[in-house]
């Protein structure tokens, strides 16, 4: 199954990035480049499924995937 969501990709300060996702906050991931940050977002969402389904949490199909919070933020929106 595919899913489309909404990421948002951060240089940090300190260096590299860090990709989050308003839909499912406890999707985060850091690399040092931008490229490295992005490949890992499946391992991110692998893990997030993995820890949805030992806490009993509904499945991502069973979760609306719309950012419908209006904001006008820098997004790049992928398929994973």
């Amino acid at each position: 199954m595919l899913f489309k969501i909404t990421l948002e990709l951060s240089p940090q300060p300190e260096g590299g990035f860090t990709v989050t996702t308003p839909v499912l906050p406890e999707l985060i991931t850091e690399e040092d480049t931008a490229e490295e940050t992005l490949a890992d977002v499946r391992d991110a969402l692998a893990a997030v499924v993995e820890a949805f389904q030992n806490l009993g949490r509904r499945s991502l199909s069973e979760t609306s995937l719309d950012d419908t919070d209006g904001s006008n933020r820098s997004q790049r929106i992928t398929n994973i």
